[in-house]
């Protein structure tokens, strides 16, 4: 059974502003290293539940963030940027983790709260629908056959994932307090904890059914600014700020063509 983690920054346990997920932040070194720690976990609860193969997807930002020297050596790493996929190397996979996830923009109380960027995007919209990070990516991933098996960050995205997928295990190691704060679980309970969740979400792998997409799907974007929508192909424009895709027969394909 291969499981495949993809991992974002701003829901990891001990990360509670900005400083620890900017690379020029006073505490991103802390942050790398809080990262690394939680994969970890999560790998650790991975084997423990059967797993006999474990990709991790380094998925924040630049894809440059785990501190590679010190993950668990029986999984292996994808990190950088510009490759075509959302999940590379997800094919074969019998779930997927995604692991520090964040609320939606615009989410109140959510720590780091937003959708792919806090500084370009407003908004996310799949057939009328408004969606986050999560809600994109566990379609993207169901595309694909694949199911969203597990996610962690704060109370949030919990409560965001468990209402557009309620199959999914939620680990909830931090409330957040506000976008540049939370109240946190210690380290050694919220990896106790992530554990714990990965390998109740691999037992009942077998029962999950991911929620799926009517196609063809429109995926609609919002800038935070006007003036910033681009002019090309494959897109229609809304109004000064909002653009939209169509993709025909995956999500993805939308995905692409409005964030390449």
């Amino acid at each position: 059974m291969k499981i495949y983690i993809f991992a974002d920054m701003e829901g990891i346990s001990g990360i509670s502003g900005s400083s620890f997920v900017l690379e020029n932040g006073a505490n991103y070194q802390l942050g790398q290293k809080l990262l690394t720690q939680d994969i970890n976990a999560c790998i650790k609860g991975c084997f423990k539940a059967g797993a006999a193969e474990v990709i991790v997807c380094d998925g924040h930002s630049a894809g440059t963030n785990i501190l590679w020297e010190e993950l668990d050596s029986r999984a292996e790493l994808i990190q950088g940027s510009g490759y075509r996929e959302r999940f590379p190397g997800i094919a074969g996979s019998a779930g997927l983790v995604l692991l520090g996830y964040h609320a939606m923009a615009g989410t109140f109380e959510g720590l780091l709260e937003h959708s792919y960027s806090s500084r370009e995007i407003q908004n996310l919209w799949i057939n009328g629908k408004k969606v986050g990070e999560f809600g994109l990516d566990a379609l993207i991933a169901a595309d694909k056959g694949i199911p969203v098996i597990m996610t962690s960050g704060d109370d949030k995205l919990c409560e965001e994932a468990v209402l557009f997928h309620s199959d999914v295990v939620c680990c909830q190691v931090k409330k957040g307090l506000g976008c540049q704060a939370a109240r946190m679980l210690s380290a050694a309970k919220a990896h106790e904890l992530i554990e714990k969740k990965t390998v109740e979400a691999i037992k009942k792998i077998k029962t999950v059914k991911p929620p799926k997409a009517k196609f063809p799907v429109t995926l609609r974007i919002e800038k935070t600014e006007r003036g910033t929508v681009p002019s090309r192909d494959n897109i229609k424009l809304v109004d000064g700020r909002t653009y939209e895709a169509v993709g025909r027969t995956s999500v993805e394909d939308a995905f692409r063509k409005l964030f390449r």
